[in-house]
């Protein structure tokens, strides 16, 4: 009987515990918060040129009719892929479907380190950027840093998910 009752409190103990929720991010529009630059920083033109690149997202995507859409929540995701050289982005604005201003995500420069990634969220509850939205990302680094931008965007029908990715493309 005290078995019984021992391994009843044992688990109780461990149900309780082990669903414990966790507290969201406060800001989930971007990770890595301690990147800023400070605004006094400058870095010479002539020897790293900013480059822009164009990534597509999507609020939402249409199911049956033009009028039936599901909405969507999109991540960006930078990565420097670099060992060695760190990653400087000196813009990221989000544009809605008929290629209006949404939101300027910076404020002045931020860095990215070796290997590592920074990430942007659009909840899925914000419809603002429509089915053809897209960020603008201007960077300078290394000449031979080559750093992935990509979009991740995730929905739901029903009871089924499902979640697909764009790339960045270069423009001038």
């Amino acid at each position: 009987m005290k078995r019984i009752k021992f391994f009843t409190l044992l688990l109780l103990f461990i149900v309780t515990f082990a669903c414990e929720k966790k507290a969201p991010n406060n800001d989930p529009k971007m990770t890595g918060k301690d990147h800023i630059i400070d605004k006094r920083v400058t870095f010479n033109k002539t020897d790293q040129a900013i480059k822009k690149v164009y990534v597509p997202v999507y609020s939402n995507i249409y199911q049956r009719t033009r009028n039936d859409r599901t909405s969507l929540t999109s991540t960006l995701s930078i990565h420097n892929t670099s060992e060695t050289d760190t990653l400087f982005i000196t813009r990221i604005d989000y544009f809605n479907t008929e290629g209006k201003l949404v939101e300027k995500y910076l404020e002045s420069p931020i860095y990215v380190n070796t290997f590592e990634t920074i990430e942007y969220v659009v909840s899925e509850a914000d419809n603002s950027g429509g089915s053809g939205a897209n960020f603008v990302i201007e960077w300078y680094g290394d000449k031979k840093l080559n750093p992935l931008f990509q979009a991740v965007m995730i929905g739901g029908l029903g009871n089924k998910t499902f979640s697909f990715t764009t790339e960045g493309i270069y423009f001038e």
